[in-house]
């Protein structure tokens, strides 16, 4: 099945655990989410980055967990991202953790895409509920 919508994202500044050096700045911020359209909730989660001295090349880490009514389904379930940036060409992995998800969507598993336009954030996510 999919599901598509928006998003509004509220990242904001962590303390910091390691420290970066050799041109590369590591970050630690908190992730809330408000998903619009056919999954309707929040999440919360935590991301890591590292910012390199090359522009358009970095990399994050990131998981957040999902409450909400996904195409009339409660429930909630964890995302995994992995995202690399080389000089501008940019790779995204969103992907639901196995076995994370709860209430009417304990089956739940898939993959997200994102993408932004005019300062707008858009999903796709393709997922199943049957194992």
């Amino acid at each position: 099945m999919r599901a598509e919508g928006t998003f509004e994202v509220d990242l904001q500044p962590l303390k910091v655990y390691a420290q970066g050096g050799g041109g590369v700045t590591l970050n630690r911020m908190s992730i809330d989410k408000h998903f619009y359209g056919d999954l309707e909730g929040t999440s919360r989660g935590e991301m890591l980055s590292a910012l390199t001295d090359v522009q358009g090349s970095a990399g994050y880490v990131a998981i957040e967990q999902v409450s909400g009514v996904l195409h009339g389904k409660f429930g909630t379930f964890v995302l995994q991202h992995f995202g690399i940036m080389d000089r501008g060409q940019s790779r995204l992995i969103l992907e639901v953790v196995p076995e994370s998800g709860s209430g009417e969507l304990s089956s739940l598993s898939g993959r997200m895409t994102i993408d932004q336009s005019e300062g707008q954030h858009y999903y796709t996510f393709d997922y199943s509920l049957v194992r």
